[in-house]
């Protein structure tokens, strides 16, 4: 039985949450994964170094580190992070001989990370279905001699977006050397729709937004992100942008406690007399997957301003000098504006006219603008015009490229964003190869390789044999768990390099290892000393990261370590790849990176430790627009809506959310504070007059089974969830991002990028036969 179903009691209750976020309810949080993970005593000092100069970066999201920290310059989320990696549990070789793989496929997910760190190398023994211990050399010479014998592009090296640039440029450079461009990523499940839908429009597939541009906005539009839960250490600046008088706007399905109201741990007086800070003037509830539209009739009413401004000699609405000189495609897009009706675009948000008109009074009156958007914009089948509708509204008055302005997706993995930045890409386009033939002497492939879900695909198909993951757990984190879960063990080779056990170790290939590594708190001695990592954050600023505490296991190997021993063990050998240099001095490395990327990393060595990190730059910010027509791009939407389905009678649009006690797959516990729920994470949240009219009851126990008619499966089917009233919109449901991934077929995705449509999931809801 897992703990979840220990705790839950089974009754339930509309939920609510009526605190703010921070306070005390935060410390509450980061007290109880601290009682459940029992870490190391010193923990609190390792803590005080989270995020400092001279400290190691935080291993959870991938919001940036203030040059002006404060003495303890960590959230609610990076905490938890740092306690439950710092354990002292250990998940020792004995624990594999006391458990078979497939009784451990009946453990939660909880339940299989409470097992604690993993301590040594482990081989995957078939006939006795368990790991057994093996040595590093042991493992490095199979895995490379496996890998050798398989043709390049039938291997994928993933990469979860943890592993510093060092590391990741290795990797890179490994899989490149080994034949193949298949380096898929976790920003494939989450922003790969910005890096590519970004780009296409203003030539950037990263935001503009930096550190100055926070103290200097005076107003912010959120769409789709949620900073609570996500990020928050955002609600910081946040809250000093209120206090000076900043307007902040969300659009989201769900009224998240984050974006209402704030109380800084760090705020004695805040802490003592329940002082908070309320974060959005206006909040707009706007249906699932109708961003489209709300953004459009943000965008027509400051046409309609403008028209009126026009008619009596006042100030322009919009930025006409701006438009004039830096885009294209405007004249299209107002003519689209003109011929879109209130009714359609009432009719698709489930606002009304006058909210969006209150909305976009705001915006015509702001002078610098930021808009925030998450993976409520990026997880569509059209994540991509989402974002280039983003890109539209902010241009009509000028909002990129401007202190205090520009477009800022908030990206959820520490370094997701920089190892893109080096090189772990499955776009030959993308990367300086002229570079790596100079600097190493070969000819790189220039075959594109494969997103996560088509190599996913590739492995049902038989045509991929071997994976290796650099972090991750991709059997928990992709859609439709059954197949991918058959695809991985139906591999001949499955390599995870890991600290904690996880889901996708119970489904091995023919061959599987488990490679443990160090955290990123952790001493990472080599023969020139203690190493430092770098990391970059949202904001395109690079950070030094290095470890004080001792490893949780003597025989734990960097993730740098492990990648250039097993290149080693895989690849002929080249005067000009020097493995065992560059595991002795990760300076050589950056060094390489320099070489490979020099407008980005000059100086790379001397900058590293700058306090707040160094900025590599970034031309659209400069209005240097790198895009087809050297301008920013204004482009007319298809649709109103970014879902790919239509609404039908009984069809529902599920969104996948995270809890406060999660990150990413990992789960601490079952308590989700912000919503109010306890003890269980087998719930849907609807609207009650979606129950009512269902002849549901709240507390009944019902099916989700995915209701797109195309779909290559009928199974996708998800029960045992509780009917539990929320305040969603209506035709708009809730469920727990991973267990819901079920429901999404492996290939419904944005259009542009592919990312899975986690928040766009048409289902239809069934009364579960055993209930």
């Amino acid at each position: 039985m897992s703990r979840n179903d220990e705790r839950f009691d089974g009754e339930i209750e509309k939920p609510e949450y009526d605190a703010p976020a921070g306070g005390w309810g935060s410390l509450s949080g980061i007290l109880a994964v601290t009682m459940d993970a029992e870490p190391e005593l010193a923990t609190i000092a390792t803590l005080r170094r989270q995020n400092k100069p001279g400290g190691f970066m935080c291993a959870s999201c991938a919001w940036p580190k203030p040059a002006d920290h404060a003495p303890f310059e960590f959230c609610e989320n990076g905490a938890k992070a740092t306690i439950w990696e710092l354990t002292r549990d250990r998940c020792e070789p004995e624990f594999f001989e006391a458990h078979t793989v497939s009784d451990l496929r009946d453990w939660s997910d909880h339940e299989l990370e409470m097992t604690g760190r993993l301590t040594e190398p482990m081989r995957y023994d078939a006939a006795r279905d368990t790991y057994v211990r093996t040595t590093w050399e042991e493992a490095f010479a199979a895995i490379g001699s496996r890998l050798s014998a398989i043709e390049p592009k039938r291997s994928v090296f993933y990469a979860s977006g943890h592993a510093g640039l060092e590391a990741s440029y290795l990797y890179a450079l490994y899989a490149r050397l080994h034949g193949h461009n298949n380096l898929p990523q976790s920003s494939n499940m989450c922003h790969e729709t910005t890096s590519v839908g970004l780009k296409e429009v203003i030539g950037s597939s990263v935001g503009t937004v930096i550190w100055e541009d926070l103290k200097e906005t005076d107003c912010f539009f959120f769409f789709g992100q949620n900073p609570g839960t996500n990020s928050p250490r955002f609600l910081k600046p946040l809250s000093e942008a209120k206090k000076r008088g900043a307007t902040i706007v969300t659009f989201n399905p769900l009224r998240e406690p984050g974006l209402l109201a704030f109380t800084s741990p760090q705020d004695p007086v805040d802490m003592l007399t329940g002082g908070e800070t309320k974060i959005s003037d206006h909040y707009y509830q706007l249906k699932a997957g109708s961003d489209i539209a709300a953004l459009t009739g943000l965008c027509k009413h400051v046409l309609e301003r403008d028209d009126a401004a026009r008619h009596t000699g006042a100030d322009r609405i919009l930025d006409t000098a701006f438009l004039d000189e830096h885009t294209t495609g405007f004249a299209a897009f107002e003519a689209f504006l003109r011929e879109t009706s209130w009714e359609k675009i009432e009719a698709e948000t489930g606002l009304s006219r006058n909210d969006i008109r209150q909305a976009g009074d705001v915006y015509a009156k702001a002078e610098r603008v930021i808009g925030v958007y998450g993976m409520g914009l990026t997880q569509h089948p059209l994540g991509a015009t989402n974002i280039s509708m983003f890109v539209n509204f902010l241009c009509m008055r000028g909002n990129i490229g401007k202190l205090g302005a520009g477009c800022c997706p908030v990206r959820g993995h520490s370094n997701v964003q920089g190892q893109r930045t080096v090189g772990i890409s499955e776009k030959p386009s993308l990367i300086p190869n002229d570079r790596l033939r100079d600097l190493f002497g070969f000819e790189p492939p220039m075959e594109e390789g494969y997103v996560v879900t088509e190599a996913m695909e590739a492995a049902l198909a038989g045509e991929v044999k071997a994976i290796v993951s650099l972090g991750g757990n991709l059997c928990r984190a992709l859609p439709e768990r059954q197949s991918v879960e058959k695809a991985w063990s139906g591999m001949d080779l499955t390599v995870m390099i890991s600290t904690k056990l996880n889901r996708s170790h119970l489904h091995p290939g023919k061959e599987a290892y488990i490679l443990p590594c160090l955290g990123r708190a952790e001493v990472d001695e080599q023969e020139t000393g203690n190493q430092y990592v770098t990391v970059e954050d949202s904001f395109s600023h690079i950070h030094a990261s290095i470890g004080h505490r001792d490893p949780a296991s003597p025989h734990l190997l960097s993730e740098l370590e492990i990648v250039a021993r097993l290149a080693k063990a895989t690849l002929p050998e080249n005067p000009k790849v020097t493995w065992d240099a560059w595991i002795a001095d990760y300076g050589l490395v950056r060094d390489l990176i320099e070489k490979t990327y020099p407008d980005d990393f000059r100086d790379f060595n001397a900058r590293m430790k700058e306090p707040g990190g160094f900025w590599r730059g970034n031309p659209a910010r400069e209005r240097i627009w790198e895009t087809e027509s050297g301008r920013a791009e204004i482009r007319v939407p298809e649709k109103l809506n970014a879902r790919g389905f239509e609404e039908t009678a009984g069809r529902f649009n599920l969104i996948t959310v995270r809890s406060n006690d999660q990150f990413n797959t990992t789960i601490y516990g079952y308590t989700d504070r912000f919503r109010g729920i306890e003890g269980t994470r087998d719930v849907v949240l609807m609207n009650e007059e979606d129950i009512a009219e269902l002849g549901f009851s709240p507390g009944d126990t019902v099916s989700l089974v995915n209701d797109l008619s195309e779909s290559r499966s009928t199974t996708h089917r998800l029960g045992g969830l509780v009917v539990t009233p929320y305040d969603v919109p209506r035709g708009t449901l809730a469920g727990y991002y991973p267990e819901c991934n079920v429901l999404v077929d492996l290939m419904e995705g944005d259009e542009l990028s592919k990312t899975p449509a986690y928040k766009s999931i048409p289902v239809r809801v069934e009364r579960d036969p055993a209930a």
